[in-house]
């Protein structure tokens, strides 16, 4: 398996945001966690969320949880690093959770431009299992290394709403719905007890391939078994053969393009969404694989 570093740092520097070349030079141990929380910086709002394209094809400047999803995963990569900007993030999303506890899947978007369409004309009014689930599963594993965080009270109220819906999960679940609950019962899985009956429910909506075609996106858009389990030793890594990941682990490296980074297999709504997205990829790919050993 041949994933050539020198080849992605060339494709990072040449054509991903200073975020994510930050978190790339992260996981190569070249960059100390002050300078990536530097350019997370420059998405953040005074009001403590995150926007301004933190989600690529979200490009409006306000506050948003898909931004807040991605200041997660920023969080996360620092362990053991902690920043009060990450409570911060918890008193924001307090604010704009719906009585339910549950977050909308976007609140309204003040400029369209670039902005994917499913963004652009959210229901505000409306909780998102869809969103809350991967936002609360991110916060879930920040609070692993960061005890402000597991004792603020917007993660006990977003976890309540996340087993309540997914409770009552539908018998068609959409791709992306079902990979964040999963992701969702595998972070809360050694504090809650439910998580491994609910966990054990939605294993019957994924096929043994381990694909779940995402509906609305391209033909060749899917959840994958590394979208489910990127990360080896956890509960949901029971779902899949080791030969189906090993199998996926493969096709992750061989999917490293001639220019040094990875593609995705989603579309994107601007130019520069595209580019981000494939920098987002790159930081994500070779993140998987040093989990798993691979590099």
């Amino acid at each position: 398996m041949n994933v050539d570093l020198s080849a992605a740092a060339d494709f990072t520097a040449a054509h991903a945001r200073v975020l994510d070349r930050r978190r790339f030079q992260l996981l190569l141990g070249d960059a100390d966690p002050g300078a990536v929380l530097a350019a997370l910086d420059a998405y953040r709002n005074l009001d403590g969320g995150y926007g301004w394209g933190l989600e690529a094809d979200l490009r409006s400047p306000e506050s948003q949880p898909g931004g807040a999803l991605h200041a997660f995963e920023v969080f996360e990569d620092l362990a053991p690093t902690t920043s009060p900007q990450a409570v911060a993030l918890c008193d924001w999303l307090a604010s704009v959770s719906l009585p339910d506890g549950g977050l909308p899947l976007a609140l309204p978007v003040a400029s369209v431009a670039g902005c994917a369409p499913w963004w652009a004309r959210a229901d505000a009014t409306v909780s998102s299992l869809q969103i809350t689930a991967v936002v609360t599963a991110t916060a879930q594993r920040v609070a692993a290394h960061d005890l402000a965080i597991a004792a603020h009270p917007w993660l006990a109220r977003a976890t309540h709403y996340c087993l309540a819906a997914i409770e009552t999960i539908g018998d068609a679940p959409h791709a992306l719905e079902l990979a964040f609950a999963v992701q969702f019962l595998d972070a809360v899985h050694e504090t809650h007890p439910e998580a491994a009956a609910l966990l054990d429910r939605l294993a019957k909506h994924i096929p043994a391939s381990g694909l779940v075609h995402v509906q609305g996106g391209t033909d060749e858009e899917m959840m994958r078994p590394l979208d489910f389990a990127p990360t080896p030793d956890r509960p949901v890594r029971a779902l899949f053969t080791p030969e189906a990941i090993s199998a996926e682990l493969g096709r992750l490296a061989e999917q490293q393009q001639d220019d040094g980074g990875w593609a995705v297999d989603f579309a994107s709504f601007s130019p520069a969404a595209a580019l981000e997205w494939r920098g987002h990829m790159t930081v994500q790919a070779v993140s998987i694989l040093q989990r798993n050993l691979r590099i």
